[in-house]
């Protein structure tokens, strides 16, 4: 459950990147991450899961500031993903969405399970 809780905010922070690049230039090209191995740093392993979700919360705080303000054009605007396509805006906010809840339904469940 822990490298579920910090994938999140991990994940979350480099979309949060990707819209502010996608709003400032014109149809960047972004940097994919190594998320597995992201998942074996050592913040991953020391940090309380307290902390991933006071900064998640935080920024989705902000992310959601960003995203209440767009206009119907920047919701078209582009990014080039190396790995998959280009992706609007839009789609990637349903993509980030539909993450999220992927992976609070992981966790659900294994409290369940557990008996958590």
């Amino acid at each position: 459950m822990r490298q579920v809780v910090h994938h999140v905010p991990d994940s979350h922070l480099n979309a949060y990147v990707r819209f502010k690049l996608a709003l400032t230039e014109d149809e960047p090209t972004i940097k994919p991450y190594a998320e597995d191995r992201w998942a074996n740093l050592a913040d991953n392993k020391s940090t309380p899961i307290e902390v991933s979700l006071t900064m998640l919360d935080s920024l989705h705080d902000r992310w959601v500031r960003l995203l209440r303000e767009m206009t119907p054009e920047e919701w078209k605007r582009k990014f080039r993903h190396p790995e998959r396509r280009v992706m609007t805006l839009e789609e990637t906010l349903a993509l980030y969405a539909w993450h999220g809840r992927h992976h609070v339904a992981h966790v659900t469940h294994l409290r369940q399970r557990e008996g958590w």
